[in-house]
């Protein structure tokens, strides 16, 4: 079988969108699944529908291992799987990416990779260097070649670019897509620090800030990657082979905090993509934390308990589902500030991704740290919605009921706190001080273990049994699930 080439779509008459040639205006520091699938499927996009006519080079960020050769036997292309619910029905799409030049390495290439820093048509830097990509290492050098942290790469490139063609030369709008706050703030910090480290010079400094658009982003989208065990039917289908083959859900959501100016530069409107170009992604990742995540952790502890395995199982019991949709719909949402309509879309299309039929989304992996998260995604809302509406949110309330009844383990094991109910037995997973405090307090009553764990402020960041009702209400659903059952228990609350 021959290798997925330009030719050999030729040959198998292959008829969707190519873009065999248009000038390198991105470069993306990442070649990851991730990106692949998000960022440069937005991109292949915006070629299609508006002309957008670019090219990405991709750069692998770390690693000394070259993971370059198959995008040069490719010809940067590469198949991609969106596969899940859309508007309720079944998809499975596939298209094959063009917007991909080449892929380098920082170890064998990193002056050509600097080099399309001279290159007056590139324009946009992509980055997915991982939540601890964007650091500040002051131990990296200017004359490194390439320096191991990425904010010191991206330093030279612009620096690179201002030297080249001097300081009229146009800047770059910046899109990181790492997981952390204010994500192109930090960034633009980190490549501060360098430029005064490695005294650079006021002028380059004044053409970093002035010149150069850093954006934070809030990227949405599950890449279930490389699909093991399916390569060989889907490259037989194919009638060629692809070893770049990507797969994620159909579902995708990029918020970019820029200025209004942008939206006729990149033209996601007008291509119908996802993408919102805003002045905050505060409300936007505020509504994906309390619902898409919120969702997750106030529901899987429960559904754990009471027999179920994958978050999809969850959805196809009407109890379980019924539970989430109500601490969806009634008790988080009304805490958000989007308009009602843009919310309700968004929490529709959640139930639709925990439908999806291509992911096994197990609940013991989503338990792990449940502490930390139920923290950061769901006492935001139980807080406000008691503020709002003055009285405790029911299915929220239970939420840490479960989270009290799943950690009330007994014996620490090697990697967390041994545990079980109604005859499932599991391992709860989180940071040493959590396995500590729930093993000290594995043979208290309901009542003192709830007033123990509801106090503990290092936990809450304050003292949750102090809220008017609470502590009462927690007690009385694990005493309520004592006598009947957690399915059963969540089937009356509902």
């Amino acid at each position: 079988m021959k290798q997925l080439s330009y030719k050999t779509l030729e040959e198998t008459g292959y008829s969707g969108y190519l873009l065999k040639t248009a000038p390198e205006r991105v470069i993306q520091f990442g070649e990851g699944n991730f990106l692949r699938a998000f960022a440069d499927y937005f991109i292949d996009v915006l070629n299609e529908k508006t002309g957008f006519n670019s090219k990405v080079v991709l750069v692998q960020p770390v690693g000394k291992h070259n993971n370059t050769a198959p995008y040069k036997e490719q010809d940067g292309l590469y198949t991609l799987y969106l596969r899940g619910f859309e508007k309720g029905q079944k998809v499975n799409d596939k298209r094959v990416i063009s917007c991909v030049s080449r892929c380098l390495n920082p170890y064998d290439d990193y002056e050509e990779i600097l080099a399309c820093a001279e290159n007056p048509e590139m324009r946009y830097i992509i980055c997915n260097t991982t939540e601890a990509g964007i650091v500040y290492d002051d131990s990296c050098k200017f004359e490194d070649a390439p320096p191991s942290a990425y904010p010191a790469k991206l330093t030279q490139f612009l620096y690179r670019r201002f030297e080249s063609l001097g300081e009229n030369a146009r800047g770059f709008v910046v899109l990181p897509c790492e997981l952390i706050d204010d994500n192109g703030k930090a960034l633009k910090e980190c490549v501060m620090k360098y430029a005064r480290q490695w005294e650079l010079g006021d002028r380059f400094e004044k053409w970093l800030s002035e010149e150069n658009i850093f954006c934070s982003t809030l990227v949405d989208r599950i890449v279930t990657g490389f699909p093991k065990g399916e390569q060989e039917s889907l490259n037989a289908e194919n009638g060629y082979e692809d070893k770049l083959i990507d797969t994620a859900e159909v579902f995708a959501f990029w918020a970019v905090e820029a200025p209004e100016t942008l939206k006729e530069e990149l033209p996601f409107e007008r291509a119908g993509l996802p993408v919102v170009i805003t002045d905050s992604c505060k409300p936007y990742k505020e509504r994906k934390v309390r619902i898409l995540n919120g969702a997750h952790t106030s529901m899987v502890l429960g559904a754990y308990l009471a027999g179920k395995n994958i978050v999809r199982e969850c959805m196809e019991d009407d109890v379980i589902y019924s539970f989430m949709k109500k601490a969806v719909y009634d008790e988080i949402m009304p805490t958000l500030t989007l308009p009602e309509n843009e919310l309700r879309e968004f929490a529709d299309s959640v139930v639709e991704r925990f439908k999806n039929p291509f992911i096994d989304h197990e609940l013991l992996s989503i338990s792990l740290n449940s502490t930390s998260k139920w923290r950061a995604r769901v006492l935001p809302a139980m807080l406000d919605y008691i503020k709002i509406k003055r009285e405790i949110p029911k299915c929220l309330a239970a939420s840490l009921a479960f989270y009290i009844l799943f950690y009330n383990g007994c014996e620490i094991c090697g990697d967390g706190l041994s545990a079980e109910y109604n005859g499932r037995k599991y391992t709860v997973k989180d940071d040493v001080s959590v396995i500590e405090f729930f093993y000290a307090h594995r043979n208290d009553d309901i009542d003192k273990l709830v007033y123990s764990v509801m106090s503990n402020a290092d936990f809450w960041g304050c003292s949750l049994a102090e809220i008017a009702g609470l502590r009462e209400t927690v007690t009385k659903y694990l005493k309520d699930i004592k006598s009947l059952g957690i399915y059963e228990f969540i089937k009356q609350l509902i």
